[in-house]
């Protein structure tokens, strides 16, 4: 059982670590058809360059301070996205009056929502609101959607013995929608570095990594450019085998 399972997982590592490899060979043969360094950098000066960011201590500050605004926001959201989602899928009128709000913030272009709260809140403000703005409903939804489906006869047994609804909250319905509330971190993680990342670049926010993206653009630093991207990847990657490993533990 137990070679199956490591026999497993190193086919899995193989098959990752050969996308990855392909992925170099196709950036190696586009930067040799190309072959300009300001279009597309070479593999070297862009692992050079990622090199760079990681041993310079005004770079890990700018990582540190995105990063900073990611949770904040993300922990905000998930407050106000695992309390409104359980309390909407306890009552369906709230579930009706919260649903067109989640729905606008869904579907409405990010850009316009940066335009509109760069107008009204100004460039320190809006990098926090609109990655909030965009993950809290990936959050209400996984939650609500967990709390509704929720087998009946567990609530109608719960019910007879009368007990308070936070202690329900707490006893049957938080352990049942965990599941729901890892995968929607796992989705906002990703989208909310994603969003800060553009918010800061377009308002230019000081000491993050959209405002060093957007420098090392006008200076055509593409090297870092790409490094900088490499950062983000890296950093998601982090996060969400972080949040698995956490829940493995927990099991």
């Amino acid at each position: 059982m137990i070679f199956s399972i490591t026999e497993t997982n190193m086919k899995k590592t193989l098959m990752m670590a050969s996308s990855i490899f392909i992925l170099f060979i196709l950036w190696q043969v586009i930067y040799m058809i190309v072959n300009h360094p300001l279009l597309v950098p070479s593999i070297g000066s862009v692992f050079g360059a990622f090199a760079d960011i990681l041993t310079h201590l005004d770079s890990l500050k700018v990582i540190g301070f995105t990063l900073f605004r990611l949770f904040l926001s993300i922990i905000l959201s998930g407050i106000l996205g695992i309390s409104i989602g359980i309390l909407a899928g306890l009552n369906q009128k709230l579930s009706f009056f919260i649903k067109p709000y989640v729905t606008i913030l869904r579907t409405i272009p990010v850009i316009s929502i940066v335009v509109i709260l760069l107008i009204i809140f100004g460039y320190a403000y809006t990098p926090f609101i609109i990655t909030f703005l965009m993950v809290f409903p990936i959050i209400f939804q996984s939650v609500h959607e967990g709390i509704i489906h929720i087998d009946h006869e567990l609530i109608d047994v719960y019910r007879l013995e009368e007990k308070h609804l936070f202690l329900a909250i707490k006893i049957l319905y938080f352990p049942m929608v965990k599941n729901h509330i890892i995968l929607g971190l796992l989705q906002s993680f990703g989208l909310g570095l994603k969003v800060l990342v553009m918010a800061e670049y377009l308002s230019q926010t000081r000491i993050s990594i959209g405002n060093a993206i957007y420098l090392s653009k006008i200076n055509l630093q593409y090297d870092l450019v790409f490094a900088w991207t490499l950062i983000l990847i890296l950093i998601a990657t982090l996060l969400e085998y972080a949040i698995k490993k956490y829940e493995s533990a927990k099991k």
